[in-house]
């Protein structure tokens, strides 16, 4: 159980550190400077880079605070994920190199390794749960 935590928090450190560098650089460090041109590359308007650091804040702290009901961490993860796709296919649509499309879909797959754990967890705990019940 010890190696399915650590395996779970590397994934979802990795997860969450990619969404708030990617908030910090791309929407609040310089709001006018050179990441506003990646925005406009990908065809996205300017206000979506607002939104998305909100999203992206939001969804960091579903996933790591704790306490947070089921339901929203895993908005937290759907959230992430279609983000993820979305980068990966508006980078692709514009004929940006391999790197740009694949390292989107790289972190996807460590979102997905930290939801398969995160299930994992939630779901023994609720097996647990419900024979405490019957037991008793």
């Amino acid at each position: 159980m010890r190696k399915d935590k650590i395996i779970y928090w590397i994934a979802t450190g990795l997860v969450c550190s990619v969404m708030v560098f990617s908030a910090i650089n791309f929407n609040l460090k310089n709001p006018l400077g050179p990441m506003k041109g990646a925005f406009v590359h990908l065809g996205l308007p300017y206000y979506f880079r607002i939104e998305l650091t909100a999203a992206k804040a939001l969804g960091v702290l579903a996933l790591v605070v704790p306490g947070v009901p089921r339901k929203a961490r895993e908005f937290a993860y759907a959230g992430f994920a279609i983000t993820l796709i979305s980068a990966s296919i508006a980078h692709f649509s514009v004929g940006d190199s391999a790197p740009f499309v694949i390292d989107p879909l790289l972190f996807l797959g460590a979102l997905i390794t930290s939801y398969i754990y995160f299930d994992k967890f939630n779901s023994s705990n609720s097996q647990s749960d419900a024979r405490k019940h019957q037991i008793a």
